[in-house]
């Protein structure tokens, strides 16, 4: 049975407390294994994939410009700032670059790390996929508590090299992507220039390192797609995606599967379930929805073929920052070094959800309740955008081998939210009065 260290509280009461470091002997893992049926789907699935990708024009603008050390970025004492925030409080301590530090749930798992003894070095291009001031005030957060966020791209291999350099990361939490299902269909290059192409690229600098990191990164439950068994399993099939979104974390399976089976790197994904909670993105039905419900907004609510329920397993920042943090603490050593493996490496994947889906209008009712105030509400069919209507994680596996339960009901984690939503842009307000 997994054991956690007592763990440092964090620096802001709102941000969630963390687990510390699991220790287990032998270290659990769950090798992938693929019938020769889904390995010819899956090779031809990546083939056509990449296809696209470099038969496709750059991604627009809009998802931020990219910034690399050629820029005034990296002028004066960043090195000396990476170093300092790369280097491990506690003598156990790992060195972890995590990509996609900005975001929402990097932000969160960058903060526990560090207040756990870790070294953490973030790594963010800030793009405009939601506003930017949200990402800048996480990145406040973390230079409090010691992390220092570079601001760049993760398709800029110099850039990852010089960090590997400075760093000397032990392991890598790759939580940086172009998330969103919808947003899929306005700009579709954005998701496989980030997803496919920034992924390669990242393993790819991982791979010639000596040692080699070991890398824990962020999945999605949209990868089950069109499959109707519930509750999902990693064992069920995952060649059926409903969106690009979908399409371009079922092709990173596939590159992990590949750089582990010829370089050795130690990988484990972990398919997300729906994540809420403070500091979350805007792009999010529980979010937009309390902006929309206090300012006497409309909101729709999407039902589906003969007023079918739509669900979700809404995940609490809480515990997904708990699995994150276990898989890093079970990852075994990669196998090789410069480019060439040495030996079988660790590959796993893991569900980490609430397993206790709620309908949309049940999430409704409960921000209602806490923000005593009744939602406008309009019912709509669920159009086709890529969304799908039911997801529930099975998470036996994760239970067993990194020791994870979820312990944080929706009720719970909202009231959480809505403190920190009505404290934060209260405090916008009144900045923007001054």
């Amino acid at each position: 049975m997994t054991q956690m260290k007592p763990i440092l509280s964090h620096l802001d009461p709102i941000i969630p407390s963390s687990p510390g470091k699991f220790k287990s002997s032998p270290y659990a893992f769950n090798r992938l294994r693929f019938s020769p049926r889904l390995t010819l789907w899956s090779f031809l699935f990546l083939f056509f994939l990449l296809l696209f990708f470099f038969c496709s024009p750059p991604a627009s603008s809009s998802a931020g410009k990219r910034r690399s050390l050629h820029t005034s970025d990296f002028k004066g004492n960043w090195e000396i700032k990476v170093r300092k925030s790369a280097r491990p409080s506690s003598s156990s301590g790992f060195t972890v670059l995590v990509t996609g530090a900005a975001g929402f749930v990097g932000s969160h798992v960058s903060i526990a790390l560090k207040n756990r003894g870790d070294g953490v070095v973030g790594l963010d291009n800030f793009n405009n996929y939601y506003e930017t001031s949200l990402k800048k005030a996480r990145k406040n957060l973390l230079e409090r508590s010691g992390v220092h966020i570079v601001e760049g791209d993760i398709n800029d291999s110099d850039l990852l090299n010089k960090l590997f350099r400075i760093a000397h990361f032990t392991h890598v939490m790759h939580l940086a992507a172009q998330a969103g299902v919808r947003y899929a269909m306005q700009n579709p290059t954005s998701y496989v220039q980030s997803n496919v192409n920034g992924f390669v690229t990242l393993l790819e600098v991982c791979k010639n390192e000596n040692p080699q990191p070991r890398i824990v990164w962020a999945s999605s439950s949209s990868v089950y797609g069109l499959n109707s068994k519930v509750p999902f399993s990693e064992k069920d099939r995952t060649d059926q995606p409903a969106s690009l979104y979908a399409a371009t974390k079922k092709a990173g399976e596939e590159i992990a599967h590949t750089y582990n089976h010829i370089y050795g790197l130690s990988i484990t994904g972990l398919r997300f379930f729906t994540v809420y909670g403070p500091w979350g993105r805007p792009d999010m039905a529980y979010y937009f929805f309390t902006k929309d419900i206090l300012r006497g907004k409309e909101i729709k609510i999407f039902e589906g073929p003969n007023h079918a329920t739509v669900a979700r397993d809404f995940t609490y920042i809480d515990d997904i920052v708990k699995g994150c943090l276990s898989a890093l603490d079970t990852a075994k050593k990669s196998t090789g070094s410069g480019g060439k493996k040495h030996g079988d490496a660790q590959l796993r994947v893991y569900n980490l959800g609430n397993t206790s889906p709620v309908p949309v209008a049940r999430l409704v009712s409960i921000l209602e309740k806490l923000l005593k105030v009744k939602a406008k509400k309009k019912i709509l069919q669920m159009p086709r955008n890529g969304d799908v209507l039911y997801t529930h994680a099975n998470i036996s596996l994760a239970a067993t081998e990194l020791g994870y339960r979820p312990t944080t009901d929706l009720e719970t984690g909202l009231k959480k939210f809505i403190t920190w939503y009505l404290s934060y842009y209260e405090s916008k307000k009144k900045k923007s009065s001054w």
